[in-house]
């Protein structure tokens, strides 16, 4: 045993100009066995970060001579690996959300609980230390590690697509999974959120701990509380024994929050306090319980207009918004769509027991012209639907479904004449019903031309201007780009930039 390292033999300096708190906290980490360094302002910090390395550093917010968040730039332009965790006045939200932004891995609120110190800090160390090497009969913990390693890796490898923009969420992601800062995930339904939410844990220092993932819009409003923070026995009826809520079953891991745009405003409040605080009173407690977790969420709606319309709190807003991440849908990133349909067809094909299938080149290119609004899920079920109705190892679209798909319904009063409707005067009058053609001889040619003729006359509308016309037919400017060039159309003067006009 005399071997083995000692995991808390680990550096961290105090900064503080409050003598009792600086001493206090420096006692607290001696009794962790910690070796402690202490300082009274930003320049002693200084001087003490020039003469050595730490493994961890603890800082307030307010300094006599500075602020900690002139700590995190220094960190920051120095690109030192020190992990730092800021106390924060009570109740100063915004000094906490500031910190973690300029790159705090945690922050703490005054009066510190001490409990909730040594957890913090014990959190900023993992994975931080520079501890000697694992033995190698110590079996145990090299598996540990190494399948922590595994779990990252393959978490990064379900998001599939080597674009530039999905290069950028990669990057984030390992970026954000080194702090304990809230994530909001942006994004369409179907574009993949839980999938990055997934990732920030696995590659976190967290990836250990549980990982709780919870559909906020699916809990009915009256168990809301109970789901969340638990209940003791006796608490409602039919609470026949103590239950535990999402934040005990996330203490020290991972609490994902999908749809967070869907709770009601009175447990919005209740959320705020549990993630200021860190604790929470299960229904019918008497006390409330420290929890350790990381909170990140999701939405598919605008939360800036959710708050400006009144039906989100702009506190939690800030709370929740401290990282973002924003995933695009399908259609601004089709150079993915390749490598994204073999994914989806291995998968498929696997679940199926069938060797995977090979996508024709047209039904590929017919995929990249798809608007799929339902983006990665709706893909999906095309390419099940084809794998169900094609036969052979070549796999071809059911292009009937895919000029059938069901159109959104018009909401609004009944037509009425002319007459009783003044204002239909000046509306355009709806086009004559399509007389039936006959079924065409090549199908993909008249697609094609339908495709070109619609593609030219919003050019022309449009003066030739890519990006207006882009706009109007709900494309990218990539999409209406690549098609142009596939369908050999030729714009004159074809123009990037918005007309004056």
């Amino acid at each position: 045993m005399a071997n083995l390292p000692v995991l808390n033999d680990a550096r961290i300096l105090v900064i503080d100009d409050e003598p009792d708190l600086r001493t206090l906290y420096e006692l607290t980490l001696l009794r962790e066995g910690y070796r402690v360094e202490t300082a009274g302002c930003v320049q002693e910090a200084r001087e003490q970060l020039k003469q050595q390395r730490f493994d961890a550093i603890i800082t307030d917010m307010r300094l006599p001579d500075g602020s900690g968040t002139d700590i995190l730039a220094q960190l920051r332009a120095e690109q030192r690996a020190e992990r730092c965790v800021v106390i924060t006045a009570y109740g100063s939200a915004e000094n906490a959300v500031e910190s973690l932004k300029a790159g705090a891995f945690d922050y703490l609120s005054k009066p510190v609980d001490l409990k909730q110190f040594r957890a913090v800090v014990a959190n900023a160390l993992q994975g931080n230390v520079a501890s000697p090497p694992v033995p190698a009969r110590n079996t145990t913990l090299k598996t540990v590690a190494g399948n922590a390693i595994a779990n990252a890796e393959i978490s990064m490898a379900k998001m599939v697509g080597s674009s530039n923009v999905m290069a950028q969420v990669k990057d984030r992601i390992v970026k954000v999974a080194r702090s304990m800062a809230p994530v909001l995930i942006r994004g369409e339904s179907g574009t993949g959120k839980e999938l990055v939410a997934g990732a920030i844990h696995a590659n976190s220092h967290r990836s250990q701990g549980p990982w709780v993932p919870v559909n906020c819009s699916a809990i009915p409003e009256n168990l809301l509380e109970a789901e969340f923070f638990g209940a003791r026995k006796g608490a409602y009826t039919g609470a026949s024994q103590d239950r535990i809520g999402f934040f005990q079953a996330a203490h020290g891991g991972t609490l994902f929050l999908d749809e967070i745009g869907d709770l009601p405003l009175a447990m919005q409040s209740k959320l705020l306090r549990a993630i200021q605080e860190r604790s929470v009173r299960p229904l019918g407690a008497l006390q409330e319980e420290l929890v350790d977790v990381r909170i990140v969420s999701a939405t598919h709606k605008d939360l800036a207009a959710e708050v400006q319309a009144g039906r989100f709190r702009q506190d939690l807003y800030y709370r929740l918004n401290v990282i973002d991440i924003y995933i695009p849908p399908l259609r601004e990133r089709c150079e993915d769509l390749p490598a994204l349909c073999q994914a989806l067809l291995a998968r498929i094909a696997a679940e199926s027991g069938l060797p995977p299938p090979k996508l024709s080149a047209p039904a590929l290119a017919q995929i990249c012209t798809l608007p799929l609004p339902g983006n990665v899920r709706e893909l999906e079920n095309v390419l099940h639907r084809a794998m169900a109705l094609s036969e052979g190892p070549v796999l071809e679209l059911d292009t009937h479904a895919l000029l059938t798909q069901p159109q959104p319904l018009q909401e609004g009063p009944e037509e009425s004449s002319p007459a009783e409707n003044p204002s239909t005067f000046f509306a355009p009058s709806p086009p004559p019903a399509a007389v039936p053609e006959p079924i065409p001889s090549d199908l993909q040619v008249h697609l094609d031309r339908i495709e070109r003729d619609i593609l030219v006359r919003t050019l022309r509308e449009t003066r030739f201007n890519r990006t207006s016309a882009a706009q109007r037919l709900g494309i990218s400017l990539r999409q209406i780009r690549y098609r142009m060039a596939r369908l050999q159309i030729d714009a004159p003067n074809a123009s990037d930039e918005p007309s004056d006009a």
